[in-house]
């Protein structure tokens, strides 16, 4: 894979590795959620053992552990780590990838838009509520404001019913 595309590592990788726990303070990934990754198959290769048993991680783990980081950073599910944790492995998947890849900036995009408009309703609340600061014998009930400054109202998605 391309270096271009996983984070950059900015630590020194000695030639056999760091350990899981040097792996983990260098990532800012636990070492239980390292091997969390391992046993679920989300790791690129195997991840290399020293002579007693223990893991040794190289430089090629810890990008990969960075994109694996941002995924999960971005609200990847597991599930579709996994899809594009296997297609990784296998040569010639690039266009699988692609989709994968796809779909979830699709979602990122929905997530963003989605906080955006959070982020104009905290913005109205909070110009509301600094007027009704700045004038005294005015203030608005915590959960209230003035119909003008008032954020748009969102509306709660509906539990998908089950049609089995």
């Amino acid at each position: 894979m391309d270096k271009k595309l996983l984070p950059e590592v900015t630590v020194a990788v000695p030639p056999e590795g760091l350990s899981i726990g040097a792996t983990a303070e260098a990532t800012g990934v636990s070492v239980e959620a390292l091997r969390y990754y391992e046993r679920e198959g989300l790791m690129l290769d195997p991840t290399p053992r020293d002579a007693g048993g223990r893991r040794r991680y190289g430089l090629r783990d810890l990008e990969w552990i960075g994109g694996l980081v941002m995924l999960r950073e971005t609200g990847m599910p597991i599930a579709d780590v996994r899809v594009i944790a296997d297609l990784s492995r296998t040569p010639g998947t690039e266009a699988q990838r692609v989709v994968e890849f796809e779909r979830h900036r699709e979602r990122v995009i929905e997530d963003l838009e989605r906080t955006k408009r959070h982020l104009v309703a905290i913005d109205t609340k909070i110009a509301a509520y600094r007027a009704a600061a700045a004038s005294p014998g005015t203030a608005a009930h915590p959960g209230a404001a003035h119909p003008a400054t008032a954020a748009p109202t969102t509306r709660l998605p509906l539990p998908k019913e089950d049609t089995k």
